[in-house]
């Protein structure tokens, strides 16, 4: 396996295991609703309750670190031999910013066949008030009885949308925010033994912060499509109450769905968690590219950093 393969399987890992507690808080506030397990007559719990144990802060995290560390080097592979392909520049020098965001595009595009299942299994483990609801691989296999391994792929359209337009602009940011760093650092503006680390940490924050800001209404409609579970009787039966699923049990698209949300709660419910998400995406891409480059230079020293 090559070096950038791993440097971003580890680093999606350790991103997911640092930000699964704010992004559990993200996708519950982009469903709108405190309780949404139907198997039970009693009364809703209070909304801190779902966050009463520490196992509550990591639920639907299994999933992600599995599937987030191969999305994340599939991510960088694909976004580095794009990167190349479509660099017409002198060897040695930097992309242009134009060819860095279809490179991130085309890199987000192809982690679709391992996001869309991932992001299925997670948002309904964390949306599940139940314990014995929320294991990944029950939720999984419960899926994959009722709806074939197709029923993975639900909402598999406007996650590659968001996927695809998120990751260009991820990798965007990151280069023209380090290109900018890079102008301070040759002016002298910033001392030499904090360049590399306030580079990277800094840049990779607001490459997060500049992705979710781009992209955050279509992973509200995502999230939305998502969690919709057909059918009252079963374990992980979680019915997203503002899809308005009727009686003749049919899951909505993702324009029925965007309608209905405009509908019932305005605009506003396109950016409802993007505060919390905005906050968890720059801790977690800091942290996150700052191992990518680590490990690169670990893996590979005499290879050119990516973005630099």
């Amino acid at each position: 396996m090559s070096a950038d393969f791993w440097a971003g399987y580890i680093s999606g890992a350790a991103g997911i295991l640092i930000g699964n507690p704010l992004d559990l808080i993200k996708v519950r506030l982009q469903v709108g609703t405190p309780s949404l397990t139907t198997t039970t007559t009693s009364s809703p719990s209070p909304y801190t309750s779902q966050f009463s144990s520490a196992s509550s802060l990591i639920r639907g995290a299994t999933a992600p670190i599995l599937g987030y560390g191969a999305l994340n080097a599939l991510l960088f592979v694909t976004y580095n031999r794009t990167s190349t392909l479509l660099n017409a520049n002198p060897y040695g020098t930097p992309p242009t910013l134009w060819t860095t965001w279809v490179s991130g595009a085309i890199g987000g595009l192809a982690t679709w066949v391992v996001s869309t299942p991932t992001e299925l299994i997670k948002c309904r483990a964390q949306i599940s008030t139940s314990a014995s609801a929320s294991s990944s691989w029950g939720i999984t296999k419960n899926i994959i009885r009722t709806d074939g391994l197709r029923g993975l792929y639900f909402g598999g359209v406007v996650t590659a949308l968001r996927d695809s337009i998120g990751y260009g602009f991820y990798f965007w940011s990151y280069e023209l925010s380090t290109r900018l760093m890079m102008s301070k650092i040759e002016s002298g503006k910033t001392e030499p033994r904090v360049q590399e680390s306030a580079k990277v940490l800094l840049c990779g924050g607001i490459a997060g912060v500049a992705t979710w800001a781009s992209i955050f209404p279509l992973d509200v409609i995502k999230t939305r499509v998502q969690t919709q579970v057909l059918g009252p009787s079963s374990e992980s039966a979680l019915l997203l109450a503002s899809a308005n699923v009727g009686a003749e049990q049919r899951r909505l698209g993702a324009i029925d769905i965007a309608r209905n949300a405009y509908r019932s709660e305005g605009p506003s419910v396109f950016f409802r968690g993007l505060a919390i998400c905005s906050i968890r995406a720059f801790i977690v891409n800091a942290a996150q590219w700052a191992v990518y480059e680590w490990i690169m230079r670990e893996l590979d020293p005499s290879r050119k950093k990516v973005v630099t």
